[in-house]
């Protein structure tokens, strides 16, 4: 077998897109995260048209990675603790079904793992509202525009102020504090 038949890809939705990639950038066996839009029938959407609300798009990543290192497991508990997975149509300040939470499924492998994975935390009793994060079958994938790749990188200090006035962080320590 060849490198190549161990990448996958995990596309996820959790808000801002911007917020999600340096969680999974930092995880050993993630080769790379892309910022786009999934989930809707509009044909390459542009970033203004997504924030309407209109396409049916939600920001998303769409991470690779090297199973051999990592499992779509791993992968899953990573971006349940960085969304509020009980808020419908939003995400912090964010409003709009461009930013609901929902796991885009490439196979029916990954449907399951995301359901058991939904279900336990359901049961872990961490949330007292139901889990209301969509699974989803992957259809077409859109990267975003490249001023939105790596954001966190090219624009921190922007960043940093986005994501501490949006209420992601405040919200994350009070779930999860030490128990990520």
């Amino acid at each position: 077998m060849s490198n190549e038949d161990y990448i996958e890809t995990a596309t996820l939705a959790g808000g801002c897109f911007w917020c999600m990639e340096p969680p999974f950038d930092a995880l050993d066996g993630v080769i790379s995260t892309i910022s786009g839009y999934a989930g809707g029938l509009e044909e390459n959407p542009k970033y203004e048209q997504v924030c309407s609300g209109q396409t049916g798009h939600a920001e998303v990543i769409q991470v690779s990675y090297d199973s051999r290192k990592l499992s779509f497991k791993e992968i899953l508990k990573v971006y349940w603790q960085q969304i509020d997975p009980t808020s419908a149509n939003r995400q912090f300040v964010d409003s709009g079904p461009q930013y609901r939470s929902a796991i885009f499924y490439h196979n029916d492998e990954q449907r399951q793992i995301a359901e058991l994975s939904k279900q336990q935390l359901q049961d872990s009793g961490v949330f007292s509202k139901p889990i209301v994060t969509e699974i989803l079958p992957m259809t077409a994938f859109y990267p975003a525009e490249d001023y939105h790749q790596n954001y966190y990188r090219t624009n921190p200090s922007r960043y940093k102020f986005y994501r501490y006035h949006s209420g992601r962080d405040q919200f994350l320590e009070k779930v999860w504090g030490e128990k990520k």
